[in-house]
């Protein structure tokens, strides 16, 4: 049975050097087999050509290398593909690929669902189902890798889930794809993005990762935070930023700031202005993100005039500032419409994280 097998894809180098030795096998065999998985992306132990059939033979009856499958693919007219991938429990899960000059970006999935319950967003709808391991965290870039036949160069943890509340794998997925006998995929070229677990938050900073943090703000005051993302009962909005200023600190990285956009919700002078005041003097960005409006959720996006006053009020105020590019809206773009609608949901129940 699979489920007894050992997720061989889930272990890091030094772990993978123990299961051989416990296998009997020699320390340097580590290596070749990880650069099989984790380089050459094969898909079955049949085809690791340089390890002996007696070898391939006891991988393949104690161990999985299952992870996430590409089941439907979707391609925008600005070259955006979005993928849906099934788990091998039958659970599905979204990834985006985005290609730029400086190379493809690939947006991952970090759990089946979410149990944050932001009101502007369809990924809680239906809660939490589990975390990903972290094997299916890296088969969201190998097989996009596979299927493109193109090197991914940035990574992007803005799917579906909440990063930090699945900490541990997302932490080992992190130095799994940036390890140097794998896709050695810089860690400066790696954004994870957080509505703001302040505890695990600071943890990150022991990690000593040089990985890019956005945090999910789109409010600027407690009061109007609580009635968008119910995660600010639990933080206010000054312990998140005391938090960021730690990190900042620490690590000399730079914060982004999520702002989404919400016509009449958090889009006028004064809330611009109380942004302003609640970041001065951080080292922060502000990517202001035209919502995805979704139906039965919070809000419409706010009208393009005002997305611009709002960004020309925070430049003028000396605070850094971007407006999201918008991609893929022709192919269920918003974070888990496609998930949606493979599950049989309404078609309008579209996640707009992203």
């Amino acid at each position: 049975m699979t489920e007894d097998k050992i997720d061989i894809k889930s272990l890091n180098f030094t772990e993978l050097q123990k299961l051989l030795e416990e296998m009997g096998e020699k320390k340097f065999r580590a290596k070749q087999l990880y650069e099989w998985i984790h380089k050459r992306l094969v898909l079955s132990f049949d085809e690791m050509t340089n390890l002996s059939k007696d070898m391939r033979k006891k991988l393949d009856e104690s161990c999985t290398i299952e992870g996430a499958r590409i089941i439907k693919k979707q391609v925008s007219s600005d070259g955006t593909a979005k993928f849906l991938m099934r788990l091998s429990d039958g659970n599905t899960v979204e990834s985006v690929l985005m290609k730029y000059k400086h190379g493809n970006s690939v947006c991952i999935s970090t759990q089946v669902g979410c149990r944050m319950g932001c009101r502007f967003c369809a990924s809680t709808v239906g809660g939490l189902i589990r975390s990903l391991k972290t094997s299916e965290m890296l088969d969201q870039i190998y097989e996009i890798q596979r299927t493109t036949g193109e090197r991914v160069s940035n990574i992007i943890m803005m799917g579906i889930g909440e990063p930090l509340d699945n900490y541990d794998n997302v932490v080992k997925f992190i130095r799994m794809i940036s390890d140097e006998n794998g896709l050695n995929i810089s860690q400066r070229n790696i954004t994870l993005s957080t509505c703001g677990l302040v505890d695990r938050l600071k943890k990150l900073v022991d990690e000593k990762l040089t990985i890019t943090i956005a945090i999910s703000l789109h409010a600027p005051n407690d009061e109007l935070r609580r009635e968008m993302m119910p995660i600010a009962n639990r933080y206010s909005i000054h312990e998140i930023i005391d938090a960021c200023r730690y990190y900042v600190d620490m690590t000399g990285r730079r914060i982004t700031f999520e702002y989404s956009m919400v016509e009449g919700k958090n889009d006028s002078r004064e809330c611009a202005m109380q942004l302003v005041e609640l970041v001065r003097g951080l080292n922060c960005h502000i990517n202001l993100i035209p919502l995805n409006p979704v139906e039965g959720r919070m809000g419409q996006r706010s009208k393009g005039a005002d997305i611009q006053n709002f960004k020309l009020l925070l430049e003028k105020n000396h605070t850094n500032v971007t407006i999201r590019r918008e991609m893929g809206r022709d192919i269920d773009a918003a974070c888990g419409q496609l998930r949606n609608k493979e599950r049989g949901g309404n078609d309008d129940e579209s996640i707009c994280k992203d």
